[in-house]
């Protein structure tokens, strides 16, 4: 494992237990400092810096188009929706973009029933994929960064996961949009923000669904934290909903530092970032996850829990791509 993503792990410290409903927080906090500054995607589409388009004309599914004109760095989350134009796309792996710079990002479709503009740009959505959905796309991603060195998805896996958190919310929705699961879901992830605050010095989260530890992510910056934090709740809050759960799951004694201990005995590989840095993607029994790293530091770091059998899915679905353009 980096030196820069190891020694950010083993300095984590876990604030007190929030909870709510079938969700257990555990704010994070870390003294590590040496990051470049930069603004989020949602700092920096407020402020007019960020301009998300298709391709071309005719688009690509895979790919956006973005250009940065803020005078700082953009930091844009693995899981990011952004909504309009031909159909809605997640973000496929983070991207630190370049100040002033256009840049051709990897994407997959969150909107599998929509292939026509509503937009001429793409507006932020909001939403982080459901929990579920963010997972099975780190997982494909990184398998196929593996066996061809490209930022692609298992497209078909995430329409599939889309689909089941529709149906598991009892959400119709006439294009198959992850967005109106947020949306009819909305008054219930209300709830779940109004529980879960972001803390003065909180630079992540680690999130337990039904009593089990669902994922981490940690960012270097505190306002980039503050920024993120309502998304990164409602992304667990839909998978706690679709997960049906019962209330109250007790919470195991020592379960955060047991999954960073996971977390360090994780192994990978690096690949060039799209942006600034460099992407590892990492992999421990029962644990995929992802870490930018940029002049040496840890810009972001995200862990989920995962199964062999899930694993293994993935990479059949990476053998058996075809091309998913428009």
């Amino acid at each position: 494992m980096d030196q820069a993503v190891k020694s950010h792990l083993e300095g984590i410290k876990f604030g007190g237990v929030q909870r709510h409903r079938n969700v257990a927080v555990y704010p994070i906090f870390s003294e590590a400092d040496g990051s470049p500054h930069y603004l989020t995607m949602k700092e920096a589409m407020a402020g007019g810096f960020l301009a998300v388009t298709e391709v071309s004309a005719g688009g690509a599914v895979p790919e956006l188009k973005v250009i940065n004109s803020a005078s700082v760095a953009v930091l844009i989350l693995d899981g990011e929706e952004l909504a309009g134009a031909k159909q809605n796309r997640i973000v496929n792996t983070t991207i630190l973009l370049r100040r002033q710079s256009e840049t051709i990002i990897p994407v997959s479709c969150t909107e599998h029933g929509r292939w026509s503009y509503v937009s001429e740009h793409f507006d932020d959505s909001g939403h982080i994929a459901a929990h579920r959905v963010r997972g099975v796309t780190k997982q494909s991603v990184s398998a196929c960064l593996k066996a061809g060195g490209r930022f692609d998805s298992d497209q078909g896996a995430v329409w599939d996961n889309v689909a089941s958190v529709l149906e598991d919310c009892n959400v119709a929705s006439n294009t198959g949009a992850m967005k109106d699961a947020f949306e009819s879901r909305a008054k219930d992830i209300d709830e779940y923000l109004k529980k879960f605050t972001c803390l003065p010095g909180q630079k992540g989260l680690l999130v337990l669904i039904d009593g089990k530890v669902a994922g981490m992510d940690m960012v270097s910056l505190e306002s980039a934290c503050a920024a993120l934090h309502p998304k990164l709740i409602k992304s667990y809050a839909m998978e706690a909903l679709a997960s049906r759960g019962a209330d109250g799951q007790i919470v195991p004694e020592g379960a955060p530092q047991a999954f960073i201990a996971e977390a360090l005995a994780c192994t990978g590989k690096r690949f060039k970032s799209v942006g600034h840095g460099w992407d590892f993607r990492l992999e421990g029994r029962g644990l995929v996850g992802s870490a930018l790293v940029y002049n040496k530091a840890l810009i972001h770091a995200a862990f989920f829990r995962t199964t062999e059998a899930e694993k293994a899915g993935h990479m059949a679905g990476i053998s058996r791509r075809r091309g998913f353009r428009g």
